[in-house]
């Protein structure tokens, strides 16, 4: 087959440019047309209960996610020139709005939404007041202009002092702290209408500190979404960049020759436009996993060049046919790069197998990707190189570079004589590791891939110190029953909750239906701060007319209670905890909601946004951990296809598990704890490593047909002939991972530091322990089955009529010729 596609190939060669060409014009179209994902990825499927809950919620009540605080913790705001400033900050951050394109009366219109649906501070806050008249509450707001003298200011502060209500809401009687929230249009943030706006509001924040000197803090999930989008739309820019100019630069120091850089650069190039395009043809959003696969796509690209190519000059070297050699490359090489792309692509594919949508679309997009790399790969580099001239002297000669050969020969002197201390090496490192994976953590947070010095963290911290935090928290409790949740017995109980919740300093002051109606008793008698407590029940025929007549003040019940009264909210900020101290603190607190209210008579729910990424970074642990088991059977299965011989398989898979323990030992050593973006590290990693073997055990058995069955000296073979190019490539992948140390969130800079660590120690292990190991097992392993494969992968030179050959070049008489060292 590989012998026609060559032809195929060959003879089509400008058909196939164009092609190319425009298959990659029309991905490059699209690729403009991928977006960013503006709101956090939900990590649990559609049918889990903890997500179910949470629709139900957001349902029953409205989105938990949508407030932007901004915080203020310094006695000159206190001053009337600087609180007129807070109050036009408030205003301007009030009437931010963005463009949408609508239809009004059939015609095409452009319209201007507000962003904001409204701002709550000290300068924006309301007293309930008693309408004696019409027996009803109203809202007043307490501040309708900014003050003009700092008396009157300072008589605001004292109504506001008067109303308990706002108290560790809106400000700390205990510091000067005070906080402005900012709730957005949850709908519109959440999309890319959204525009700049958040920009805008942020803005708006600078100005007010350019004009008082008082440094506001900024945080909530619409700040921490729009920072967290913004660096990830950095990076996906920076890291193909970086990738591009690492990768170039090892490739010219491997070939030296400015002509193969640039052509193995256009080839990943055409991957990085066709992995953007194919992104928006699924109708997938750019996440912080996604951003990943461009670069990703010029790392694993680049080692398919490299491959070909060593292929191409050595085959040049050889014959000085340069059609012929190109055509070598195709038969000889396709399959067995074929097949390794194949295993790369299944290490990422495993991710399809869970239920996550963001794995899922990062499963399928880099899978897909790999393979049109390969396409890409195999049908450019012999394209191309058909036009360009012969190779020179100059440009073989990286493969007779000395030092090389000297490590392949100090290699196979372990393999030949040296295996006890290959083995003892071996197993001090598999012990070391297994101890290291016992203080292995699982943890993870909303926030907990930005590193401790990230102005996001900081603020959060801020945040956490003055108002416990702002991460939202709910409890839903259903009393079974409707209209009775708002029964004084039920209203008791949840003040007892609410008193229990603000016992543990991860919570902030929580807010219910309870303080809406100790709000509205102190309303009754005229604002009295002494008379802010829950309704008496001698007091429920006094109070009561004017709740029912809820003129005004309708939006406090369904803020707090569903339609059928049956069902009620507590809501509470929280900090940010990781997924370990989440489960400590409820593991708490769930018993103490039990025993005020038993099971038999209310149903209580813990979520909020903070409990669903949480429970969903758990569940994603569980099921990457799956999809590496399923990697490794599936690339069993696919190995045990390749050399027919079970022995085989397990003793091969040997040298691609040990580098895993002991990337999983320096995690426990080093504390880095076992979550999303670190275990990505272990399918990457397998899928990839496991190449190598495939490569060396295929030269493995094409030397033990020519050597007629000499098992040592096929063994010696195989590592020198294979050595150089896995040297290449694991040079080539461990820099192009590498350059994710550089990232600004610490789970990227994880992943690409432990991958690179993994594929070195794993090119070792695939050059010395698994020779080492079909040394000292031989024939136990070396059947007649596995030098018949079901599936032929590589089949290099024993076919070749050397008659046949044409010699062009005086320099490739193989007489003449300096023969690579080994």
């Amino acid at each position: 087959m590989w012998t026609r596609l060559a032809s195929i190939i060959l003879r089509n060669r400008i058909a196939i440019l164009i092609g190319l060409g425009l298959v990659t014009l029309f991905m490059g179209y699209h690729a403009t047309q991928v977006k960013m994902i503006y709101k956090f990825v939900g990590l649990l499927p559609e049918d889990d209960s903890v997500f179910v809950t949470y629709e139900k919620f957001i349902e029953d009540f409205s989105e938990d996610g949508n407030v932007f605080v901004v915080g203020v913790n310094d006695p000159r705001l206190y001053e009337v020139d600087n609180f007129n400033s807070w109050y036009k900050l408030g205003e301007e951050i009030k009437s931010v709005s963005v463009p949408i394109d609508t239809v009004i009366n059939g015609e095409a219109t452009t319209i201007q939404i507000n962003v904001v649906d409204s701002v709550f501070s000290m300068a924006y806050c309301y007293r309930m007041v008693k309408d004696t008249a019409e027996q009803r509450f109203q809202f007043e707001r307490i501040l309708d202009h900014a003050p003009e003298t700092q008396a009157e200011l300072d008589e605001l502060r004292s109504q506001i002092d008067d109303l308990p209500f706002y108290n560790g809401l809106l400000y700390k009687d205990s510091s000067d702290a005070t906080l402005m929230m900012v709730f957005v249009n949850a709908d519109l943030f959440n999309s890319e209408r959204r525009g700049n706006c958040m920009d805008d509001m942020i803005a708006m924040t600078k100005t007010f500190t350019e004009e008082t000197g008082i440094q506001p803090h900024l945080s909530g999930l619409p700040v921490i979404r729009t920072e967290m989008t913004k660096k990830v739309k950095k990076e996906l820019g920076f890291f193909v960049m970086l990738a591009a100019l690492v990768t170039a630069l090892l490739l010219f120091l491997f070939f030296r020759n400015f002509r193969v850089m640039l052509v193995c650069m256009f080839v990943v190039g055409i991957g990085v436009v066709w992995s953007l395009g194919i992104t928006a043809l699924f109708d997938y959003r750019i996440t912080m996993l996604m951003a990943l696969i461009p670069p990703l796509v010029i790392v694993i690209g680049v080692p398919n060049c490299i491959y070909l190519l060593n292929k191409y000059h050595s085959e040049y070297k050889r014959h000085g046919n340069k059609i012929k050699s190109l055509s070598r490359v195709i038969e000889k090489m396709g399959n067995a790069t074929f097949m390794t792309n194949t295993t790369t692509a299944l290490g990422f594919a495993t991710f399809i197998f869970t239920h996550s949508s963001i794995l899922r679309e990062f499963g399928v997009i880099a899978s897909i990707n790999i393979i049109a790399m390969f396409v890409i790969s195999i049908l450019t580099v012999p394209t191309v190189f058909s036009f360009m001239p012969e190779p020179k002297r100059k440009h073989v000669r990286h493969l007779d570079r000395k030092w090389l050969f000297k490590v392949v020969n100090a290699l196979v002197v372990l393999v030949e004589d040296r295996r006890k201390i290959v083995y003892a090496i071996a197993i001090a490192l598999l012990v070391g590791s297994l101890f290291g994976i016992t203080k292995m953590k699982t943890t993870g947070s909303m926030v907990g891939d930005l590193p401790s010095e990230d102005i996001i963290i900081k603020d959060l911290e801020w945040f956490e110190d003055n108002f416990s935090g702002v991460m939202p928290f709910e409890v839903i409790i259903d009393s079974k029953r409707k209209g009775q949740i708002i029964k004084s017995k039920n209203l008791k109980k949840i003040e007892e909750l609410q008193e229990l919740l603000i016992t543990y300093p991860e919570f902030s002051n929580s807010l219910s239906i309870v303080d809406a109606t100790k709000f509205a008793r102190q309303a009754f008698y005229n604002g009295n701060p002494s008379r802010y407590a829950r309704i008496k029940s001698n007091e429920e025929s006094l109070i009561g007319p004017y709740l029912s007549n809820n003129y005004n003040t309708q939006g406090i019940e369904t803020m707090f209670l569903d339609s059928t009264r049956q069902r009620t909210r507590v809501s509470a900020y929280m900090a940010n905890l990781g997924t370990d101290e989440m489960d400590l603190l409820m593991a708490d607190l769930r018993p103490k909601i039990d025993a005020i209210f038993p099971a038999d008579k209310y149903e209580v729910t813990i979520t909020g946004h903070s409990v669903v990424f949480l429970e969903g970074t758990k569940y994603m642990v569980k099921n990457l951990l799956v999809s590496l088991m399923i990697a490794i059977a599936v690339i069993a299965s696919i190995m045990a296809l390749l050399f027919r011989s079970l022995r085989m398989v397990l003793i091969s898979l040997v040298p691609n598990m040990l580098p895993l323990l002991f990337t999983a030992g320096i995690m426990g050593f080093f504390g880095i704890p076992l979550k999303p973006s670190t275990i990505l590290v272990f399918s990457v990693a397998f899928g990839i490593s496991v190449d190598d073997t495939i490569h060396f055990l295929a030269k493995y058995r094409q030397e033990l047909r020519v050597l007629g069955w000499n098992i040592k000296q096929s063994v010696v073979l195989a590592v020198k002939e294979t050595g150089v190019s896995m040297m290449y490539t694991s040079i080539v992948l461990f820099f192009g991972f590498g350059i994710f140390a550089a990232s600004e969130f610490d789970g990227t800079k994880a992943l690409g530091i432990l991958v690179s660590v993994t594929l070195l120690v794993a090119m070792f292990t695939n050059l010395v322990l698994l020779p080492s190991l079909l040394l000292s097992l031989e024939r136990a392993l070396t059947t007649r089955a596995f030098s018949e494969p079901f599936l032929e992968i590589i089949d290099e030179e024993e076919d070749i009529e050397l008659e046949e050959l044409e010699v062009r070049k005086g320099f490739y008489n193989r007489d003449e010729d300096e023969q690579p060292g080994g």
